[in-house]
């Protein structure tokens, strides 16, 4: 265990987003607000991260399967936050806490590493960053150039504490836990929120004589909270813009990069080429020379160097690989494989399924838990049917199998290499290899029918 932790505070409902979901479960390009504020956490502190949840606890905990909680059953304010977390960060055995706010999508590893720095001599440090419109951000309050508080804004009489200067509290703490420990049963709530404020361990630290540092850090953007979808909005834009720039600066190729919108979790290679508008999020990878055209959608997957996704695809959990050729239209589910050079069409559907080498499903198909062997042609229309209403079971398609259109495959079935399947069969029973299978009514013309 390191001798300091650091503890996100996220249990805030967030009552101007105007959602019943947790304010740091918002998400940005795709991800949560919470999941930014982690990752910037990781380098610094490893595991030894501490998540205060409270509004909605479990969806928080579900986001963060492996987090370390701490229960705020009510949300009285960060000071009350930071008391209910003193328990669980002095069995950690932490002599120091870094406190962050959960709502920061835009802080960075950086950021967290060059304050800790900073505030490492001091009792109690906190930053700031100056605003030409402080908003509802506490205000830095200062005497002859020396920190003497901070003043929330609902609090703040410029007749008491003097004109604001645009210098605000940023929202990040680092203060020793005996001092925490010390202070925190003498902040009150006298306040117009009736909320216990971690903000008032400044000035008694102050009283009590601890060094106290405001350390400035200008106007830098990373360190702005989220508290409206209008701030969310501009968060996005601005982590947009920050995470194309670097891309198009490694040699990642971005056809109208104001629309393309991409998490910073995923992996690009320099090389790939995306058109927008097109959405790329969670941890997905695109190797070198993929080409990702307009309006495609891409979660958790993964794209290998020198294949196509063609415009209107969706791709989730899945993995394509060199050469294959995906779309338009199409929706590679949880699951599915397209091997090297194989081709998935217009509106064909794959979940859970491998689609060989070289094999082709180029319409109107649905393909679930299959495996389809190298150089098989999968017909229009053809459908594996693998649900029988409680169970699921799967179809395996053997190499340079032809399926004709218009088939149904029930399964569990099998086909072996090279067999045939007849347009409009509804196999139910395994086909060797080589053989042909047509399982359907002979036609017969009935004369003639004339219409009444």
């Amino acid at each position: 265990m390191s001798t300091k932790a650091a503890l996100v505070l996220a249990a805030g409902k967030g009552t101007r987003m105007h959602s019943d979901r947790p304010k740091v479960l918002q998400t940005v390009l795709g991800e949560p607000m919470l999941a930014f504020v982690l990752a910037a956490l990781e380098p610094e502190f490893g595991e030894d991260v501490f998540i205060v949840a409270g509004h909605r606890h479990e969806l928080v905990e579900q986001a963060v399967p492996h987090g370390r909680f701490v229960l705020q059953q009510e949300q009285l304010g960060t000071g009350h936050a930071l008391r209910e977390a003193m328990p669980a960060l002095r069995a950690a055995g932490a002599e120091s806490v870094l406190v962050v706010n959960g709502d920061a999508p835009l802080v960075t590893a950086k950021v967290i590493k060059d304050f800790v720095a900073q505030a490492q001599k001091a009792d109690l440090a906190f930053a700031t960053i100056n605003l030409d419109n402080p908003g509802a951000y506490g205000r830095v309050v200062r005497q002859d150039g020396h920190i003497a508080g901070i003043v929330e804004a609902k609090d703040y009489d410029e007749a008491k504490h003097g004109v604001s200067t645009g210098e605000v509290n940023a929202g990040l703490y680092l203060v020793r836990m005996d001092l925490a420990e010390r202070l925190l049963p003498r902040v009150g709530n006298a306040n117009r929120s009736g909320e216990y404020y971690i903000t008032d361990l400044v000035a008694l630290a102050l009283e009590d004589g601890a060094s106290v540092k405001g350390i400035v850090c200008g106007n830098d953007e990373s360190l702005l909270g989220v508290n409206s979808p209008l701030e969310l909005a501009g968060a996005e834009r601005i982590l947009q813009e920050r995470i194309n720039r670097a891309l198009l600066e490694s040699g990642v190729i971005l056809h109208s990069p104001e629309t393309v919108r991409i998490s910073p979790f995923a992996s690009i290679e320099p090389g790939a080429e995306i058109t927008g508008p097109c959405e790329v999020t969670g941890r997905t990878c695109i190797g070198s020379g993929a080409r990702i055209f307009a309006n495609c959608v891409i979660r958790d997957a993964r794209i290998d160097g020198g294949c196509e996704i063609r415009p209107f695809t969706h791709v989730e959990q899945a993995h394509v690989g060199r050469g294959a050729l995906v779309g338009p239209y199409s929706r590679l589910r949880p699951g599915a494989h397209i091997d090297v050079d194989a081709h998935v069409g217009n509106f064909v559907e794959l979940k859970k399924s491998h689609l060989g080498p070289g094999a082709k499903a180029n319409h109107l198909s649905y393909l679930g838990d299959a495996e389809i062997g190298a150089g098989a042609n999968i017909g229009a229309g053809t459908i594996t049917c693998n649900y029988d209403g409680k169970n699921k079971f799967k179809t395996a398609i053997g190499a340079h199998a032809f399926i004709g259109s218009n088939t149904a495959l029930v399964a569990p079935v099998s086909v072996g290499d090279n067999a045939t399947i007849g347009a409009g069969s509804t196999i139910t029973k395994d086909v060797p290899e080589g053989e042909l299978a047509v399982a359907r009514q002979k036609q017969r013309n009935l004369g003639k029918y004339l219409k009444k």
